[in-house]
C-alpha cells in the first residue's frame, strides 16, 4: 500500500494523511474518547468525486472503510484501526432555497451548519438535540428531535440523496430514480453507500421558540411521571417535551442548593403562541417543581443547549428501547435505576413519538422502528475519565437489563447502540429486515459498508 498512497494522494483534491503526518492525529480523534482508532490513511474529501476515488481505492487495496460525519458515532464506527477513514467534515455546505423551501446539505455538513442556515429564512428541518452531531449519521439512522411531533423524522422530510456505492458509481437516490436505494437509506444506515449530499424539505419554525426546563426531585419522580403521562399525549403538536432523569446542571437559573442533585426534568419546547406553551408548561405542573425556568429563546440556541455538556473529549456508552407505554413498572424501573448511577453527567432521556411520526406510513421508510405511538429510551453514560466509564457502563446495561420486560422487543433506535449486535439490530428492523439485506445484496454484496449498525448481505434475511 505505502506504494500507491501517492495514487490516492493524486486522485483526491483534499488531504490525504497517514501516521507519520502532521494533522493526522488531529483528523483521527472522535466525539467519543473511549475509541481510539489508528487508520492507515485518512482522505479528507472534499466533492462526490473524491469520495469515489477513496472507495475505489479502499476496495483495490483491500482496505476496511470507515467513514466520518460529524465523529459522533457511539460505537466509534466512524473511525477503523489499520483501514481507511473517508473524513466527510470538509463537506458541510448548506445551501437553502427559501421560496421552495428546500436545502441542499453536505454529506458532512453538522447540524448546527444545517440549523444556522435554514434559520436565517425561518425554517428548519427536523433534526437532533446537538448542534455537533453530524447531519448524515443522524438522518440515516432516522433523526429524532424536538419538530418530530410537528413534521417527523428527519428522513420523513427526505427529498433525495446523492452517494457513492461500494461500485464507486455516483447516484442520485430519490422517489422517481433508485427508489429502492431511497427507500434503504431512510433509516437503513450507512450499509448502501456514502452520501455526499442530502435535499431535505424545509418548514417554517423560529426564529424564536418557547422554552421550559422544571425540575423535581428523586422522591417525586414517580408521581410525575405518571402525572406525566396523562398529560403529554394530549397537548398540541406545537408542543414537544423530553423527559430526563438527570442530575441538577450547576447553572444561573438553578438554586445552588440544588446543584447536581439528581432528579427528573421535563423539557418542553413550543412552536406556538407563548400563551399555548404557558399553558401547556401548567399542565404538567400538577405537582410543584423545585425550579424552572420558562423563557422566548432561539431555536438555534435551543439546538445547542446540550452541546457544551456533551463535547468532545467525554467516554460514553447508550443502550435504548422502545416502550409501547409508560406503564406503572416501566416508570419504577426508570426512577429507581437513576439512583444506581455513578457520574453526574449520565442521563436517561425519554421521548413521546406521536402525531407527526405516525405520519409517515411504516413501510415508506426502512427506519427501525414501528410507526405507532410509543416512547424511546436512551440511557447515557458519560464519565470524564475511562476508569469513571466502567461502572456506568455497567449501570447502563442494568437499566437495560431492567426496562426490557416493558420494552416492545430488544431492538431499539439503531443511532443509539453502542453495540449493534446483529439480533438487536435485526428486532429494531423486524419485517424489513429481510428486504434492507435484499438490498444490500444488491448495492453492496461485499459488504464494503460494514462499519455501521451492518446489514449483512450473508444473512438469512428473516
Amino acid at each position: 500500500m505505502t506504494q500507491t498512497v501517492g495514487e490516492l494522494r493524486a486522485a483526491v483534491s483534499g488531504a490525504v494523511f497517514a501516521p507519520e503526518d502532521d494533522g493526522y492525529d488531529t483528523a483521527r480523534r472522535l466525539w467519543n474518547a473511549e475509541h481510539v482508532r489508528e487508520p492507515a490513511l485518512i482522505a479528507q474529501v472534499h466533492s462526490a468525486e473524491d469520495v469515489q476515488a477513496a472507495v475505489r481505492y479502499a476496495v483495490a487495496e483491500g482496505l476496511e472503510i470507515a467513514v466520518r460525519g460529524g465523529g459522533h458515532s457511539i460505537a466509534g464506527l466512524s473511525s477503523v484501526d489499520g483501514g481507511l477513514m473517508i473524513d466527510l467534515s470538509q463537506l458541510n455546505q448548506v445551501t437553502v432555497d427559501p421560496e421552495a423551501r428546500r436545502a441542499r446539505v453536505g454529506g458532512g455538513a453538522l447540524l448546527r451548519d444545517l440549523d444556522a442556515a435554514t434559520q436565517e429564512h425561518g425554517l428548519a428541518v427536523p433534526a437532533g438535540l446537538i448542534g455537533h452531531t453530524g447531519v448524515g449519521g443522524l438522518t440515516l439512522g432516522g433523526g429524532m428531535g424536538w419538530l418530530t411531533r410537528m413534521h417527523g423524522l428527519t428522513i420523513d422530510n427526505l427529498e433525495s440523496v446523492q452517494l457513492v456505492t461500494a461500485d464507486g458509481s455516483i447516484v442520485r437516490a430519490a422517489d422517481d430514480e433508485n427508489a429502492d436505494l431511497f427507500w434503504a437509506v431512510r433509516g437503513g444506515g450507512g450499509n448502501f453507500g456514502v452520501v455526499t449530499e442530502f435535499e431535505f424539505r424545509l418548514h417554517e419554525a423560529g426564529p424564536i421558540v418557547n422554552f421550559g426546563l422544571a425540575f423535581w426531585g428523586q422522591d417525586q419522580g414517580a408521581e410525575l411521571l405518571r402525572a406525566a403521562r396523562e398529560v403529554i399525549p394530549t397537548l398540541p403538536r406545537e408542543v414537544n417535551v423530553v423527559i430526563a432523569a438527570l442530575n441538577a446542571p450547576p447553572a444561573p437559573f438553578v438554586p445552588e442548593e440544588h446543584h447536581f442533585k439528581p432528579g427528573f426534568a421535563l423539557v418542553v419546547v413550543g412552536f406556538g403562541s407563548p400563551e399555548q406553551h404557558a399553558e401547556a408548561v401548567a399542565r404538567l405542573q400538577s405537582i410543584p417543581p423545585l425550579f424552572q425556568i420558562v423563557t422566548l429563546m432561539p431555536y438555534v440556541a435551543v439546538q445547542q443547549l446540550l452541546d457544551e455538556a456533551n463535547g468532545p473529549g467525554m467516554y460514553h456508552y447508550e443502550k435504548g428501547a422502545y416502550l409501547e407505554t409508560l406503564s406503572d413498572g416501566a416508570i419504577d424501573v426508570y426512577t429507581s435505576q437513576q439512583l444506581n448511577k455513578t457520574s453526574p453527567m449520565s442521563a436517561a432521556m425519554i421521548y413521546h413519538l406521536d402525531q407527526g411520526y405516525l405520519e409517515t406510513a411504516d413501510d415508506a421508510t426502512a427506519f427501525g422502528g414501528q410507526r405507532t405511538e410509543r416512547y424511546a429510551m436512551f440511557v447515557i453514560a458519560t464519565a470524564p475519565v475511562p476508569e469513571a466509564l466502567e461502572p456506568e457502563r455497567a449501570w447502563v446495561r442494568g437499566f437495560w437489563d431492567a426496562i426490557q420486560p416493558y420494552a416492545i422487543n430488544i431492538g431499539s433506535y439503531v443511532n443509539g447502540m453502542a453495540e449493534p449486535d446483529a439480533a438487536r439490530i435485526q428486532a429494531s428492523y423486524g419485517d424489513k429486515y429481510a428486504r434492507l439485506v435484499e438490498l444490500k445484496r444488491k448495492y453492496d454484496p461485499d459488504n464494503v459498508f460494514r462499519r455501521n449498525q451492518n446489514i449483512n448481505p450473508a444473512a438469512t434475511g428473516s
